[in-house]
C-alpha cells in the first residue's frame, strides 16, 4: 500500500468508546451493578415497590467535559435519552454545532450538571481537573463519568467526596495509578456508590482489528517513504 492509497484519515471506530459511555452512565444511574450481583448471590426475593431505585436520564443536563472527536459523539446521542447537553472546552473554537447544546465555563458546568462526563486528554493542565474544589462544586444528586485518562481525576478527592455523599455516585473505567485501583474506591463500589470497569473502553474485536490494521497502514507508510498518518512527535510527549 502506498501513502496515495493510505486512508490518513482513518480513525479507529468510536462505536466501543461511545458505548462503554453510555453503559457507564446507565450502571451507576440504574444500580445495574448492584442489581447484578444481587440476583448472582441469590439475594433477590422478587419485585418490591422500593428495590434498587434509580435516576432517570430523561430531562437531566449531561455536562461535557471536553469535545473532542468521542465528547461530540457522546453528545449527539445524548438527546436519544431526552438529556440535554452542556460542555465546556479547553479552546473557544471548539464546540458542538447543535441548538441543544450550551457551551458554559467549568464551574458552571459543574455546578449545573446532573451527570459530569470527562472526555479530556491527560495534560499539565487537565491532571487533577476534578479535584476536591471541583467536587464540592457538583450537586449532591449528581454523578461522575470517567473514560478519559485516570489522573484528570484525585481519586483521593473523589473517595473523600463519596464518603461524605457530596455526589451520588462515580462510574470510572480508567485510574490515576492503573491497574492499582485506590481501595477506597474498591469499598465503595462494594457499598454501591461506585461502578469500576477494567479500562474496556476500546475492547471491541472491531476495535482492536482497526487498532493493528492502523499500525499496518503507518509501517507501510513509513516504508514507502512518505510520513506517517500518525506520528508521535516530542512536542506531544
Amino acid at each position: 500500500m502506498t501513502a496515495d492509497r493510505a486512508p490518513r484519515d482513518r480513525k479507529p471506530s468510536l462505536a466501543g468508546r461511545i458505548t462503554l459511555s453510555y453503559t457507564l452512565i446507565l450502571a451507576i444511574t440504574r444500580r445495574l451493578s448492584e442489581g447484578e450481583r444481587m440476583v448472582r448471590r441469590g439475594e433477590w426475593k422478587g419485585w418490591a415497590l422500593d428495590l434498587l431505585l434509580g435516576t432517570e436520564l430523561r430531562g437531566k443536563q449531561l455536562g461535557l467535559v471536553g469535545v473532542g472527536r468521542i465528547g461530540r459523539a457522546v453528545a449527539a446521542r445524548a438527546s436519544a435519552f431526552g438529556m440535554h447537553v452542556a460542555y465546556t472546552s479547553r479552546s473557544s473554537a471548539v464546540g458542538i454545532s447543535s441548538g441543544a447544546a450550551e457551551a458554559m465555563p467549568l464551574d458552571r458546568l459543574l455546578t449545573t450538571s446532573d451527570i459530569v462526563s470527562l472526555h479530556v486528554p491527560l495534560t499539565p493542565e487537565t491532571e487533577h481537573l476534578i479535584d476536591k474544589r471541583a467536587l464540592t462544586r457538583m450537586k449532591r444528586s449528581a454523578y461522575l463519568i470517567n473514560t478519559a485518562r485516570g489522573p484528570v481525576v484525585d481519586e483521593a478527592a473523589l473517595a473523600w467526596a463519596l464518603q461524605h455523599h457530596l455526589l451520588a455516585g462515580a462510574a470510572l473505567d480508567v485510574y490515576e495509578h492503573e491497574p492499582a485501583v485506590n481501595p477506597k474506591l474498591v469499598r465503595l463500589a462494594k457499598a454501591g456508590k461506585v461502578t469500576l470497569l477494567p479500562h474496556m473502553g476500546s475492547a471491541t474485536i472491531e476495535g482492536r482489528v482497526e487498532m493493528g490494521e492502523k499500525v499496518i497502514i503507518n509501517i507501510r507508510t513509513f516504508l514507502d517513504a512518505h510520513k506517517p498518518p500518525d506520528r508521535v512527535l516530542p512536542s506531544m510527549l
